[in-house]
């Protein structure tokens, strides 16, 4: 088993080990009482965002430079043969993922080429199943598989008049018409994107492999230079050792890989087997490599360390054969070990962040409510043993006390509601500019001046717009929710000082991270299309289909900013009415107590050992409570049960 397979399940182990955990923390809060509506909707949150976690690693070169070879090799070898087609020439002509949908059969999802001609997107479509050809997949048959990915290797002629209308002959392109035939037709790839539906155990816990194509349809295709490479966890992209780097390898480095280098971002120098030379000794063979290697470095602007020179050939004839000599002299081990060490340890380090926020406030909200609930009891249990040796007249001066604290209490209830009437306005102004009417308002406005426009500079106009309009309705939903937050704290404060509610201040939020995602979307569209680029009539029906991808992947963003709102909108107030509706609950039973004392139908040693009975069960509840907290907490940071309830004990 290679590191990245054994990291790769200890990451799902992990994953599985926290659902386990939530679980049980989820019933011990039920159990006891303290789960509201807010909390229960926190809770599967956490728990989706756990079971839709995916870890995707894009593979990103020119033709013929060993994409697929390698992704048999590090990920296939156990099949006993090549499951991805890897021939000479192109094999992968369209963008293909490798995923597991459980809610499909084993299958592979084409997309017909035609597709292009619409102003749809990939992602829009994969919504729609009757835009899709369906193959299924023999997953018992090695062969029978091979046969159906050969899928993704076909093609098909058209003229030069629907290759333009596609997207796919630029005439600008010196090199175009050395591709028209004799009859005047281009070869074009017969799908538009393929999606594997594959059991395959890593792709079953998360792990999604996309295939690309050649380097040409990087710039061609915007679901790629939009969504599927700035997305992916890790990008490998690969040369080949006997060609080094080459002018096109540098452009789509630059403008598309390179710019978010880093964890995650690897050149790998494939082929190296071309190099093993019987007439050279390994020391001049490895020399050789070296300067490779340090060539690529230094055309990319990297450091050594990140170029993995390997032999994905030989790495999978080595695993194959379980030769372990050619296994360790291709190097890919090597590649697999950085692999895992860089992507997955960073993956795991995002993903417990957030569960740690989301948790933490979690947690402090429901040890709050026990506190809150055990601080009740036990100011009840002093009240009612102040009373022994007491009279009648002290008892009744109680009970005026806790009515005129009632009446207080009410007239701050009454406040609120005020407050809720302010927070119901700004929430619906929150909505009026990061609504999706109006995003499609402006997508649709934006399209018409794009038609209208006779000029290059009239296109990237109204592009521009769109990203300074789209930018504007975000910081006006920033400014409002910062209103909202603010005037909570203002409330929350109110009632822990005039009430003595423990609550602590409401949950932040921010729309930062779709501000960063509406700049990333800006900034690949301007090094797509920059002010120099010359705009043919090709380039301009690019240029609109790449608003197509940008106007899908805003409405994306758009679309779960408002999910985002809409979750933390009905969960600021929690903390605050779960306590004010304890409050209610021990002003009540404080008056009951009295009254039931007062009138002589219970005895005040009867009422004190109810009290202190309940005493016990909330500090049992509240250990309980503790436990499972811990353990949870543990599961998040990866220790193991045993040491976790050590913890907890």
């Amino acid at each position: 088993m290679s590191n990245l397979v054994q990291q790769f399940q200890q990451y799902s182990d992990w994953r599985h080990g926290v659902v386990t955990a939530l679980q049980q923390y989820r019933h011990c809060i039920g159990a006891t009482d303290l789960a509201d509506a807010a909390s229960d909707q926190r809770l599967e949150r956490v728990l989706a965002r756990l079971a839709d976690d995916k870890l995707s690693i894009a593979f990103v070169a020119e033709f013929s430079r060993g994409k697929s070879e390698l992704i048999n090799a590090i990920f296939f070898a156990d099949y006993g043969q090549r499951i991805l087609p890897s021939a000479a020439g192109r094999t992968t002509m369209c963008p293909t993922e490798l995923l597991y949908d459980e809610t499909f059969p084993p299958c592979i999802r084409l997309l017909p080429i035609e597709t292009r001609a619409a102003a749809q997107t990939t992602s829009d479509l994969k919504a729609h199943s009757q835009a899709w050809t369906v193959m299924s997949l023999d997953i018992s048959s090695g062969d029978g598989m091979l046969e159906a990915f050969k899928q993704v290797s076909l093609t098909k002629r058209v003229s030069i008049e629907e290759a333009k209308r596609y997207g796919l002959y630029d005439e600008s392109d010196p090199d175009a018409l050395m591709a028209v035939d004799n009859m005047g037709q281009v070869e074009i790839s017969q799908w538009r994107h393929a999606i594997v539906n594959f059991p395959h155990p890593l792709l079953k816990e998360g792990l999604i492999i996309l295939d690309t194509p050649g380097l040409n349809a990087i710039g061609t295709e915007p679901e790629l230079t939009l969504n599927l490479i700035p997305n992916a966890h890790a990008v490998l992209f690969v040369l080949a050792a006997d060609t080094g780097v080459t002018k096109s390898d540098i452009e789509v480095w630059r403008n598309h890989i390179g710019s978010g280098a880093g964890s995650g971002r690897m050149v790998v120098l494939n082929k190296i087997d071309s190099m093993w030379d019987e007439l050279r000794s390994e020391a001049e063979i490895e020399q050789q490599i070296e300067r490779q290697v340090a060539t690529v470095a230094q055309m990319l602007g990297l450091e050594q360390r990140q170029v993995f020179p390997v032999s994905a050939q030989k790495g999978l004839v080595g695993k194959i054969n379980r030769d372990a000599r050619l296994l360790h002299r291709s190097r890919l081990p090597k590649l697999e070990t950085a692999l895992s060490d860089e992507l997955i340890p960073a993956k795991k380090d995002i993903i417990r962040t957030q569960l740690a926020a989301d948790i933490g406030e979690l947690t402090a909200s429901k040890q709050a409510l026990m506190a809150s609930r055990t601080r009740n009891v036990v100011e009840q249990l002093f009240e009612l043993k102040s009373l022994r040796g007491k009279n009648n007249n002290v008892v009744e001066h109680m009970m005026k006390r806790i009515e005129i604290e009632k009446k207080e209490f009410d007239g701050s209830l009454i406040k609120l509601q005020g407050t809720r009437s302010v927070f119901a306005r700004l929430s619906t102004e929150v909505f009026t500019s990061l609504g999706m009417d109006i995003l499609k308002e402006d997508i649709r406005k934006t399209r018409d001046a794009m038609n209208k426009s006779t000029f290059s500079t009239g296109l990237r106009d109204a592009v521009r717009q769109f990203f300074a309009q789209s930018r504007h309705n975000l910081e006006l939903s920033d400014r409002k929710t910062d209103e909202i937050g603010e005037m909570m704290s203002v409330m929350y404060r109110k009632f822990s000082t005039e009430h003595g509610l423990a609550v602590s201040t409401p949950m932040p939020f921010s729309l930062d991270k779709y501000h960063k995602e509406l700049a990333m979307i800006e900034s690949v569209y301007q090094k797509q299309f920059t002010t120099a680029a010359l705009m043919t009539t090709t380039r301009v029906m690019l240029m609109e289909k790449f608003f197509d991808s940008i106007a899908s992947r805003v409405k994306h963003s758009f679309l779960q900013a408002n999910r985002d709102v809409e979750a933390w909108l009905k969960v600021i107030m929690a903390p605050l009415e779960a306590q004010i509706r304890a409050h209610k609950e021990q002003l009540k039973h404080r008056m009951q107590s009295l009254q039931r004392i007062h009138q002589a139908t219970d005895s005040l040693e009867d009422r004190i050992q109810s009290f202190e009975q309940m005493q016990g069960e909330l500090e049992r509840q509240k250990k309980n409570l503790v436990a499972f907290e811990t353990s949870l907490k543990a599961a998040i940071a990866g220790e193991s049960p045993a040491f976790a309830a050590d913890k907890a004990a």
